[in-house]
């Protein structure tokens, strides 16, 4: 991590026990406070540059769930002009519902179960997409937080997917074939309005093979603020990690890491995307496709969406 993140930990430590953090943006360097460099401004990248944006604290009291929950249920619910035969299949439906929750919160046990896994290979070293400086795997672990979760999206993109390309900026200067993903686009545009919720529990980070410039720019570009970015582009990790084929072509990977005190274990991978040969295993952080899943239309053709340009 940068000397600007070494040189603010105190206070960094001191804001994970109060619960009081600053947000940054990055725009433009030379507005941020004096002596803050624009570096991430905490090691889970709250911000993601040196812009001032505002001072964020834990506040208010926790729910009462056991009230909530007796004011969430009611064994009598309709809608308006629904019919007998309407509400029949919609309560077998509310059943198989529950049944997939049950099985979804039974598969989510099993996963945190998991013994440890592999210890990584090295620590290894990534550049930030805000200013370039390095950045080690295990300064990816805010203090009091052990889990690490990765998402490596394509950057540059399949070389043969022919979606249409960035719609303006200088990543639309680029040749398709080194452009971004959609698909991945797509998810790292949910992945940014959920990371300043995830922040308070987890570490979040995207990693891209491209350079930290380019990555930089296309998070500008895209309105990315929240999220921690970095390139992967001078280690093995992509390749290490199963987000890299073996002629360097880039794959959409998800990844989790534990912090254990014997180092940093791999935990759990998104496998079931080598078992169907789709994405679908990516489903648990791709906001788009859980929305369409509860249309009468469902998900669609998945050759041409999603897209950079509709």
């Amino acid at each position: 991590m940068g000397a600007a993140n070494r040189e603010l930990g105190p206070r960094l430590e001191d804001s994970l026990a109060t619960g009081i953090f600053t947000v940054w943006n990055l725009t433009d360097a030379r507005t941020a406070p004096p002596n803050v460099a624009p570096e991430f401004p905490t090691p889970e990248g709250r911000g993601f540059g040196a812009e001032w944006m505002e001072t964020m604290a834990l506040k208010g009291k926790p729910r009462d769930m056991n009230k909530w929950r007796e004011v969430l249920l009611d064994p009598n619910v309709h809608f308006p002009g629904e019919s007998n035969k309407y509400r029949r299949a919609r309560n077998e439906l509310l059943e198989a519902e529950a049944e997939l929750r049950r099985m979804n919160e039974q598969v989510a046990a099993q996963r945190r179960a998991l013994p440890a896994g592999g210890l990584i290979r090295e620590d290894y070293v990534f550049e930030s997409a805000a200013d370039g400086s390095k950045v080690r795997f295990s300064e990816l672990f805010a203090p009091g937080k052990n889990s690490l979760v990765i998402y490596n999206m394509m950057f540059p993109r399949w070389s043969e997917d022919q979606r249409a390309g960035a719609p303006g900026g200088k990543t639309a200067e680029l040749p398709l074939i080194e452009q971004p993903c959609p698909s991945c686009t797509s998810i790292v545009d949910g992945l940014e309005g959920a990371a300043f919720h995830l922040v308070e529990r987890t570490n979040l980070v995207v990693i891209a093979k491209t350079s930290p410039d380019r990555l930089g720019t296309y998070a500008q570009e895209r309105g990315w603020r929240n999220l921690r970015l970095l390139s992967s582009r001078n280690n093995t990790f992509n390749r290490d990690y199963h987000a890299e084929t073996q002629d360097g072509g880039q794959l959409p990977v998800l990844n989790v890491f534990s912090r254990h005190e014997d180092g940093i274990h791999h935990h759990w991978a998104s496998e079931m995307t080598f078992k169907r040969g789709d994405t679908s295993s990516l489903d648990p952080v791709w906001v788009i496709y859980g929305v369409l899943d509860l249309t009468r239309e469902g998900r669609g053709d998945s050759a041409a969406y999603p897209n950079l340009q509709y």
